[in-house]
C-alpha cells in the first residue's frame, strides 16, 4: 500500500514538471518528462512492484538465486574443463586412435640420405634469365628442395 502511494506521488511530480516544462514551450521535454512520469504509476498497477517486493523480503528467493547462480557457476566450470581436456579420458584414447589409423604411416617419417641421382629435367633446369638479371637468388629454396629428395 505504501509502495503504490510512493509511486502514484512520484508519477504526480513528475507531471507536474512535464506541465511546467511544456508552459515555457519545451513541448519534446515535457512529452519526454512525462513519459518518465507515467512509469512508477504503470509498474503499480501491472503488479510489477508488488512482485518486486515480494522478491526482495523472501529469504527463499534469495536461496533460490544463489541455487541459479551456482548452477550456472557449474555449467561455465564444466564447460571450460571440456573444451580444456577435449572430454573424458576414453573420449580422448579413442580420438587419438583414430588420428594415429588417419595418418600415412610415412607421412611423418623424415627422409634421410641424398638425393636421387637423376632429377627430373623441370627441377634441373635453372631459369638462367631471372636469377642473373633480377638478383633473385633461390639457392636456399633450393637446397630445402634438395634435401628433401625434391
Amino acid at each position: 500500500m505504501l509502495t503504490s502511494t510512493i509511486c502514484a506521488a512520484v508519477s504526480a511530480a513528475g507531471l507536474g514538471i512535464a506541465l511546467l516544462t511544456a508552459y515555457r514551450k519545451r513541448f519534446l521535454a515535457a512529452a519526454r518528462i512525462a513519459a518518465y512520469a507515467l512509469v512508477p504509476i504503470g509498474l503499480v498497477m501491472t503488479g510489477v512492484i508488488d512482485w518486486v517486493k515480494d522478491l526482495v523480503f523472501k529469504p527463499s528467493v534469495w536461496v533460490g538465486f544463489g541455487v541459479l547462480a551456482l548452477s550456472a557457476v557449474l555449467f561455465m566450470v564444466t564447460r571450460a574443463v571440456e573444451r580444456r581436456g577435449g572430454g573424458t579420458r576414453k573420449e580422448r584414447r579413442a580420438a587419438a586412435a583414430q588420428q594415429r589409423e588417419a595418418m600415412a604411416p610415412a607421412a611423418s617419417a623424415p627422409s634421410l640420405g641424398q638425393a636421387p641421382a637423376v632429377r627430373p629435367a623441370a627441377t634441373a633446369a635453372k631459369p638462367k634469365g631471372k636469377a642473373a638479371g633480377g638478383g633473385e637468388d633461390f639457392s636456399d629454396i633450393e637446397a630445402i628442395l634438395k634435401k628433401h629428395g625434391i
